[in-house]
């Protein structure tokens, strides 16, 4: 008995090397420390992750499609990756069973943004015009889909292979005459650069006939198997960073800021409430929490793929989705915002 309270006496000591030790995740986000990055940096700054008894890291990333090889190869345990290219992805790895753990954009972000001023105002209007496409872009990747759903003539369209850091400025200069991309990053950068609000189109993929998810938090397999409580407890800490963020966009944003020198607070701000506003809480979310899937709808987004891509195999919901480390539904509602401003509304489509 005296042997047994020593043990739990030591247990309960700071920095008892009896205490449970910490389970190292790295993970890879999506892009550079920008508004809609919050989340995820203000559960580690404010010790979410540590609660859980793990140790994070978290890096920038280089899109939405950058993650999916790191993390499959154990480079990174866990990455924010778009769901989509993860489906086609794993069509294309069938001996890697990488799946997505939370989505993380209910509604994608996929835009396609084109200047009334260039001639590019719907998607039709994009045959006979420049389309500036980075290789690794989420947004490009759902091309082919955008193009069936839309009836675009795709050899109509010259498509150029264009860099992260120069697209926006290249739709700027007129150098193209439009580009895909992430809404509230596309959309933001174009008014940095000058581009005046009545000379953006954006045009938003999910409403132009995709009805897809956007990006989802994807785990290694060998990772997920070996260590089940970690991820279930990365998404808890997840989950609250979510709900501390959509709480206070104007406090969550300063986790970004302090990694992101000379950044511009009133746009990373923006920049988070159109994430949250039009992507992360939508009217699913309100109803089933943050970080889930309806299996009916993912299973109408593989059809939609498929129907492009013709996968080998048609994967259905519960090979792309695992919903078995989500926190319970009661842990995952979103916070009470009826004493909150309204978040601003999207701008105004074609």
């Amino acid at each position: 008995m005296i042997q047994r309270l020593l043990l739990i006496a030591c247990l309960c000591l700071p920095g008892s090397t009896l205490q449970a030790q910490e389970t190292a995740i790295r993970f890879i986000n999506d892009w550079k420390w920008e508004g809609q990055a919050a989340p995820l940096l203000l559960a580690l700054d404010n010790g979410y992750f540590s609660e859980e008894s793990l140790e994070v890291t978290l890096d920038p990333g280089k899109g939405s499609v950058d993650a999916l090889p790191r993390v499959a190869s154990g480079e990174y345990e866990m990455g924010s990756a778009d769901i989509n290219s993860l489906i086609k992805w794993r069509d294309e790895n069938p001996d890697v069973d990488m799946k997505a753990v939370y989505i993380i954009y209910s509604a994608p972000p996929f835009a396609v943004i084109g200047r009334p001023s260039l001639g590019v105002i719907g998607p039709l209007d994009l045959e006979g015009h420049t389309l500036g496409a980075p290789k690794f872009d989420g947004a490009f990747a759902q091309w082919p889909v955008f193009v069936a759903a839309n009836g675009i003539l795709d050899d109509r369209v010259n498509i150029e292979d264009v860099g992260f850091p120069d697209r926006e400025r290249l739709l700027a200069e007129g150098k193209v005459d439009a580009i895909t991309g992430f809404s509230f990053t596309s959309y933001l950068g174009l008014l940095s650069q000058g581009v005046p609000l009545k000379d953006i189109s954006l045009m938003l993929m999910s409403d132009f006939g995709l009805d897809l998810y956007g990006n989802a938090i994807i785990v290694n397999p060998t990772f997920a198997q070996s260590n089940p409580g970690a991820v279930k407890g990365f998404l808890r800490a997840a989950v609250r960073g979510y709900q501390a963020t959509i709480a206070n966009p104007a406090a969550a944003v300063e986790h970004a800021l302090s990694r992101n020198e000379g950044a511009d607070r009133d746009v990373e701000l923006q920049r988070l409430v159109m994430a949250i506003g039009h992507h992360i809480v939508t009217d699913e979310v309100r109803s089933i929490g943050l970080g889930d899937a309806i299996d009916v709808r993912l299973e109408k987004s593989i059809a939609q793929l498929d129907s492009i891509y013709q996968f080998t195999r048609k994967p259905s919901a519960s090979d792309i989705f695992d919903d078995q480390y989500l926190p319970a539904n009661s842990l995952r509602k979103l916070p009470d915002l009826s004493a909150k401003p309204a978040v601003p509304a999207a701008p105004e489509q074609p």
